[in-house]
């Protein structure tokens, strides 16, 4: 990616007051995150560099306990759970997941970026309803290790 188009996204996230930002391009990331109404503390630095998010970093959330796997979203956009707005959510509450399989779309500047399951497990829990805006961070599903 070229820094003008980092310039731009930066430009964007403060013209739409954003904390946050991640742009993936197959297997490079930016994440771009900063202090809300233009207040940066004076330990974050009001953009991260870019980084290469290894396969293991992908895998399962560190903060996984006692066979529990919470499912946050990766970036700022609108949750769907289903692929079409007549179409059956892509998992319920109870349902049994396969790792890789997609749990949900979030939409983010038109693109749609599927979300999918960190382990196999039951979905235990989903926080956040269709159509709700997520952030990064936000927790939405919550598998039940097999």
């Amino acid at each position: 990616m070229q820094e003008s188009e980092i310039r731009n996204y930066a430009a964007l996230m403060k013209e739409l007051d954003l904390t946050g930002l991640e742009i993936t391009d197959g297997a490079k990331v930016v994440r771009m995150e900063r202090a809300a109404s233009g207040t940066v503390p004076a330990q974050m630095p009001l953009l991260t560099p870019v980084q290469q998010i290894s396969e293991e970093k992908k895998s399962l959330p560190e903060n996984s306990s006692a066979g529990q796997v919470p499912v946050t979203s990766h970036i700022i956009g609108i949750f769907y759970a289903a692929p079409s707005a007549s179409a059956s959510p892509f998992v319920r509450e109870g349902d049994h997941v396969k790792k890789g399989q997609t749990l949900c779309i979030v939409e983010a500047m038109k693109l749609m970026n599927e979300i999918e399951a960190p382990a196999d497990g039951v979905i235990e829990k989903i926080y956040v309803s269709d159509g709700q805006t997520v952030e990064f961070g936000t927790k939405l599903f919550l598998i039940r290790e097999d």
